[in-house]
């Protein structure tokens, strides 16, 4: 399922995809493909079909 985060860092928007296969709630680390700083990303239902990313600064 196509998503998207908010980058941390540089608040570029950075498109993803969520392996559904992988269970609902998900966490990862996913470089911004502008800045290059790793984002930890946090994936859960969104209530809607799709999926909500909150990503936060991974130093």
């Amino acid at each position: 399922m196509e998503s998207f985060f908010l980058c941390a860092v540089c608040g570029s928007r950075n498109e993803i995809w969520i392996d559904e296969s992988q269970g609902e709630d998900q966490e990862f680390i996913q470089d911004c493909q502008v800045c290059c700083h790793p984002n930890v990303c946090r994936s859960y239902p969104d209530g809607e079909g799709g999926y909500r990313v909150e990503a936060s600064f991974e130093e």
